[in-house]
């Protein structure tokens, strides 16, 4: 399969100082940053005015009840993120509601992505919480149920891309975390590939942090990671 494929850094910290130089150093090499929990519920509107040199992917990974994910949405179209998460397993209702918020927001609406299995959890992991089958086998179930009922996109870890492009086409944009550099450490993630293989594959954006945040050199770092998704 060939298709563009673009990076996301991660911004993984509660410091707005150290969020916006990270931001300024890989925008060149990147076509958003990634603002999670750690970062905004320590920060909240801080948050978007640090990372502000970029488009913001808004990684909340919402889930609760409907009316209250409704209103999760609603709440913060107004800082234009480009991409939003929800959990796919809070359900169709909960994603439908989540999509009728975001299409208040007209042209300026984020696109909505199910998450589907956490990066960190193994077929071991999934089994202690009560499902049986595998990481594969929840991924699809959850990726169907989550495009059925209205989200844009997928978050898959890359072992499921390959999978999820078979079963549901070119359509769903797929954004990939778990991604590590030949010879880096997997740190708490347990699928994993690189991201020359996760492009490859078909992913439609690759999510990296620490590789990058942690390098001693940022900018170059991120700079390398996008001249592989390139090659």
């Amino acid at each position: 399969m060939t298709r563009r494929c673009g990076l996301i850094v991660a911004l993984d910290t509660s410091d707005p100082v150290q969020a916006r130089r990270w931001a300024v150093a890989v925008r060149p090499h990147c076509g958003m940053v990634k603002l999670g929990l750690e970062f905004f519920l320590a920060r909240g509107h801080a948050a978007m005015a640090a990372a502000g040199v970029a488009p913001i992917f808004l990684d909340l990974k919402f889930h609760d009840i409907p009316n209250t994910v409704a209103g999760a949405v609603r709440a913060v179209l107004p800082f234009r993120p480009r991409m939003l998460t929800l959990h796919a397993s809070g359900g169709a209702a909960m994603i439908a509601a989540a999509r009728a918020a975001a299409d208040t927001a007209g042209d300026a609406k984020p696109l909505l992505l199910g998450v589907t299995v956490l990066t960190s959890l193994d077929a071991a992991a999934l089994g202690d919480v009560g499902v049986d089958g595998g990481p594969r086998q929840q991924v699809l179930r959850l990726a169907r149920l989550a495009l059925a009922a209205g989200a844009d996109g997928l978050v898959c870890s890359p072992l499921e891309i390959s999978v999820l492009r078979d079963a549901l086409g070119d359509g769903p944009v797929l954004v990939v975390p778990g991604i590590r550099p030949a010879g880096a450490a997997a740190d708490d993630q347990a699928r994993t590939m690189t991201p020359g293989a996760a492009a490859a594959a078909g992913a439609d954006w690759l999510v990296v942090g620490r590789p990058i945040t942690r390098a001693a050199d940022p900018a170059a770092a991120a700079a390398a990671i996008a001249a592989e998704i390139l090659g």
